[in-house]
């Protein structure tokens, strides 16, 4: 390009001649210049004033080559960072392209915005990511997470263990023992399946009660968390008391504190004391503020600020993570899980979904603001696991030829999930049943299901999801099976939405890419293995997760489990389950169908989510 910028000068030249010779070749050319110049001494002038503008050509490229260069560097970055840096991951567990799709849309429709208008998340796109695991086609978030955690291909269920059932060492645990300071954000149990992986060793996600020991510091390799933030509350208390169900007795929540250090919150007043780094936040830091999951964003908003936001969370993280590396040469790695995008899908609730969506994207936004504001290098990259419940941005709901339409306006008109609605029933009819609310026998009453249709109707349907039109037939079915009330409710949103739904468990599509840009994140660009993920991961931060692996291996000899126990060498459970119902194997109740096992699941920690009711 330069060399056809000079050429544009000085003219063309023969295939031999350099390009900035003398081509005066014999005295007539010599004359000729003589004549139309005049004399020797201006020829020579006007050579060197071509010399000089060529050279300022060349110059002038190479100064934009070098801006471009760097520019491409800073963006996609060399192969190889250099000294302190912080890496976030962010992982919206169940994301789809089509979820993307359906947000954006939303958003546009709901808050007046031009067709052109795109989500923080569509600014940064990278590429896209394979999903499948070792074992199926389709992944599970263990095995995604695995692949995260330890770059290699795994089972489903497997949580950072090999297919033979050895442990993989993980790119938190690397991190940790290479100094950095480390951290878990997460809207779902800090025990589920994607925290787990980079923090803990067992043959199957169900496991939860020995996550949680191994994630406070009693596992083979002690502590390797700084912070964990999220819900789960009930996996670090006995089932003895209010709101727990380990299995084994433990106060987790006391041992941690007592033997490992660990400082600990359990509600909004305690957390807001630190949020957003109002206070130093002393680590390690503990924060369960659900029994279970931290309710959807479409109901968290609605409960009178009872639980943090994962943006929320998100930003304390951030600020308590860069104190605590202000001093040292080390940065810091953590990841964010939009765990509940996951949890609408599903359930097939559309409403729910683009709600989390939302806020996963305020989350990506947040930091990002943090990157730019940091004194220290950083690197975001986002991706999903695997996507959830075959979303369709369109559906087909008559014989007729198509209508190509979806309508935004319905997911707009909800104010409660399916899922709290769901509960919300669960709840009414359990009040119902109590002898001091009991008709008496014999009394003059009106049908029981005519009763609670018109309450779901009046009391759920309406207000709830903000639907005026609901049928008969609609009202019947979930009052008739009350335990498959949440399907129902996200069914009749969904079809008047016109959003279609595939499967209520995961699907094999490509899930998305994204990325702030910075050293070695070109190895990510185009379509890459969800392993290249977790291989950019521990290259990025430059720490050896195979010396992990081989001191895993030596304390925990070839089989899973870890200090508190765990599951020896055994083969991990073949039971196919549903995200949700992995915890389900233990419980009493068990029945086939997977939304009747969240009634059995709320039945058991009812005075645990009372409060969640509204």
């Amino acid at each position: 390009m330069v060399q056809g910028c000079v050429m544009c000068v000085l003219g063309p030249a023969n295939a031999t001649t350099p390009l900035l010779a003398n081509r005066r070749g014999d005295s007539s050319a010599d004359s000729e210049d003589d004549a139309l110049g005049g004399p020797p001494r201006a020829a020579q002038s006007r050579l060197r004033e071509a010399l000089l503008f060529s050279w300022a050509l060349l110059a002038t490229a190479g100064v934009l080559v070098l801006a471009v260069w760097a520019s491409h560097t800073q963006q996609t970055g060399g192969n190889k960072p250099a000294g302190k840096r912080n890496l976030i991951f962010m992982v919206s567990d169940g994301m789809g392209p089509a979820s993307l799709s359906l947000t954006r849309s939303f958003r546009q429709h709901t808050e007046g915005l031009e067709f052109g208008d795109t989500l923080t998340l569509d600014k940064h796109f990278w590429g896209t990511s394979r999903t499948r695991s070792n074992s199926s086609l389709v992944t599970d978030s263990a095995a995604g997470a695995t692949a995260f955690s330890c770059a290699t291909k795994s089972y489903n269920g497997a949580i950072s263990m090999l297919p033979g059932y050895t442990p993989c060492g993980t790119v938190l645990e690397a991190a940790k023992k290479a100094g950095y300071i480390t951290g878990l954000v997460v809207t779902t149990d800090i025990t589920d399946a994607t925290p787990a992986c980079f923090a803990s060793h067992v043959n199957y996600r169900s496991e939860q009660d020995e996550i949680a020991l191994q994630e406070i510091g009693q596992g083979p390799l002690n502590r390797v968390v700084d912070l964990m933030l999220g819900g789960g509350r009930c996996h670090f208390l006995p089932n003895t008391t209010e709101g727990g169900c380990r299995q084994d007795g433990i106060d987790v929540i006391e041992l941690a504190q007592r033997e490992y250090g660990w400082n600990y919150i359990g509600d909004r007043p305690a957390f807001d004391e630190f949020r957003e780094g109002r206070e130093e936040v002393p680590l390690p830091m503990l924060g369960l503020f659900a029994p279970t999951d931290i309710p959807f964003e479409l109901d968290r908003r609605n409960m009178n600020d009872q639980y943090p936001s994962l943006t929320e969370m998100a930003k304390t993280a951030l600020r308590a993570l860069e104190r605590a590396t202000e001093k040292s040469d080390k940065g810091f790695f953590l990841m964010i899980e939009g765990s509940r995008i996951d949890h609408a899908g599903h359930g097939n609730d559309p409403s729910a979904q683009v709600r989390e969506v939302l806020e996963y994207d305020r989350a990506f936004t947040a930091v990002l603001e943090f990157l730019d504001e940091s004194k220290t290098d950083g690197v975001l990259v986002a991706t999903s696991d695997h996507e959830t419940g075959g979303l369709a941005v369109a559906r087909q709901i008559e014989v007729d030829y198509p209508q190509y339409v979806w309508y935004p306006q319905v997911l707009a008109n909800a104010t409660a999930s399916s899922e709290h609605l769901a509960r919300k029933l669960w709840a009414h009819i359990a009040a119902q049943s109590t002898p001091s609310t009991a008709s008496e026998p014999g009394s003059e009453s009106e049908d029981p299901i005519e009763e609670l249709k018109r309450y779901i109707n009046d009391e759920l349907v309406v207000p709830g999801l903000g639907i005026t039109d609901a049928t008969d037939a609609e009202l019947s079915a979930v009052a008739r099976a009350p335990e498959l009330a949440q399907p129902a409710f996200a069914e009749m949103i969904s079809v008047r939405a016109q959003i279609g739904w595939s499967t209520h468990g995961h699907s094999a599509v490509d899930v998305n890419v994204y990325s702030s840009g910075g050293p070695g994140t070109d190895a990510l660009r185009g379509n890459v293995e969800n392993t290249d993920v977790g291989r950019f991961l521990h290259e990025y931060l430059g720490v050896d997760i195979d010396a992990v692996t081989l001191e895993l291996r030596e304390k925990m000899g070839h089989g899973g489990g870890g200090g508190g126990g765990g599951s020896g060498g055994t083969r991990p459970p073949t039971t196919v389950e549903d995200e949700r119902g992995a915890s389900m194997l233990a419980a009493d109740f068990a029945p086939d169908h997977w939304a009747a096992r969240e009634m059995a699941e709320y039945q058991r920690f009812e005075d645990g989510v009372a409060a969640d009711v509204y």
